[in-house]
């Protein structure tokens, strides 16, 4: 739970819980688990935190992380699979419809007297 929360910084969230208990496991005398699971931290963690992330997420949708990663989760405990998709489709929905009304009520009106 603690690297779900932590991989929404970028490039060493993830990182900053598999490394650490690493290390641990490499100091403890655990070598073959310590040497694998740094092995499968930069490997498959790093892969997927660093290079696939913006390709399932996409670079375009101009969401944070946090709000893609609660949006995700939300979605499919409320959806069940589906929500993967759904969640974060209705938070970029909303996102949207807010900055159309906030650039509406921002912008000047013209008063007419009656």
């Amino acid at each position: 739970m603690v690297m779900a929360f932590l991989s929404l910084l970028p490039a060493v969230g993830a990182a900053v819980v598999w490394f650490p208990v690493a290390l641990y496991l490499l100091a403890t005398g655990a070598l073959l688990k310590g040497i694998v699971l740094i092995a499968f931290g930069a490997g498959v963690i790093g892969l997927v935190d660093n290079v696939l992330r913006p390709y399932l997420v996409g670079k375009d949708t101009r969401m944070p992380d946090y709000v893609v990663l609660i949006s995700t989760l939300g979605g499919i405990a409320i959806f069940g699979l589906n929500g993967f998709v759904v969640g974060p489709l209705i938070a970029a929905m909303f996102i949207a419809v807010w900055g159309i009304a906030s650039r509406r009520n921002a912008s000047p009106r013209a008063e007419t007297d009656s």
